[in-house]
């Protein structure tokens, strides 16, 4: 027997088997479908207190399908990022409405309270999209790769779209970091912050031993030294008046906004994008509380 007909009748690894593809893909939308709904969500919030309407999201029936629509963004974004064509994408996309809908039509009967609503269309979501991908099994078994598209004619509104989907694609951590940044501005918010600081350089500790970036001590010893100058920090803002307390957690967010962009330079502890929206993220959360708790 030839190496050739050995290599071909070896198992296939076990990334490669269907069932494998198919949890992987599962996997892959449930997290693209809970990243649209943390993301967007903060925009209707942001667009009804700018716009006005704000009420409108606190009816059961409008933020259940508000939140669908979040959630059939993302997944669908996703998807068709990795390469599935439009009718697995509606199809998808439908399992995120469908499980509200039947729940909603009992509901303006008065026949259940709104918190089934939020809670059985959330938890028959989970095996509508397992029946979406039954109905196509040919669809989610197999690798998906990104859609090289094919050439266009260079019209100046399809360059400019391709320009900013490229911007974006490029750019996704500044934008995470932004959305999430408003969203919590809007939600508001000083006493969370100041206590959330503390997480900052905690979390750098956490990923960084998860990544086994210490293997120079005098890497850790930075990080150590860092979450002991954000609790002297911390304390100092716990004792201190409104005023001193918004400068100082507010200065400390803007600090951190500036270790997150040297993290992101130095290619150092964390990933460069999770140092790349945090930069933004805390830049803006120190801004928004200095301006916001500054005495008029």
């Amino acid at each position: 027997m030839t190496t050739q007909q050995l290599t071909n009748t070896a198992p296939p690894r076990r990334r490669d088997r269907p069932l494998w593809i198919a949890g992987r893909h599962y996997l892959e939308m449930v997290v693209a479908m809970v990243a649209g709904m943390m993301l967007l969500g903060p925009v209707w919030t942001t667009a009804t207190v700018v716009l006005g309407g704000r009420e409108i999201l606190g009816r059961v029936d409008a933020g259940a399908l508000v939140m669908a629509t979040n959630m059939a963004i993302g997944m669908a974004i996703w998807m068709r990022y990795r390469g599935h064509g439009w009718v697995p994408i509606a199809q998808m996309s439908a399992a995120m409405y469908v499980p509200f809908l039947a729940f909603l039509v009992p509901y303006w009967l008065d026949a259940v309270s709104g918190d089934v609503v939020m809670l059985g269309g959330h938890v028959l979501m989970l095996p509508a999209m397992a029946v979406a991908m039954l109905a196509r099994p040919g669809e989610y078994t197999r690798h998906h790769h990104r859609r090289v598209p094919a050439a266009e004619p260079s019209g100046g509104l399809r360059r400019g779209l391709r320009r900013v989907g490229a911007a974006v694609a490029h750019r996704w951590p500044s934008l995470l970091g932004l959305v999430v940044a408003v969203g919590a501005w809007v939600d508001n918010p000083m006493p969370d912050f100041m206590w959330v600081m503390l997480v900052l350089p905690v979390a750098y500790i956490v990923i960084g031993f998860w990544r086994r970036q210490f293997g120079d001590r005098r890497v850790l010893a930075i990080q150590l030294g860092g979450l002991v100058l954000y609790v002297v920090l911390f304390l100092a803002a716990l004792g201190a008046h409104e005023r001193l307390a918004a400068i100082l957690v507010g200065s400390g967010w803007l600090v951190h906004a500036g270790w997150d962009v040297a993290h992101h330079r130095a290619r150092s502890v964390v990933p460069r994008a999770y140092a790349e929206a945090c930069a933004v993220f805390d830049g803006v959360i120190g801004l928004t509380i200095i301006l916001a708790l500054w005495p008029r």
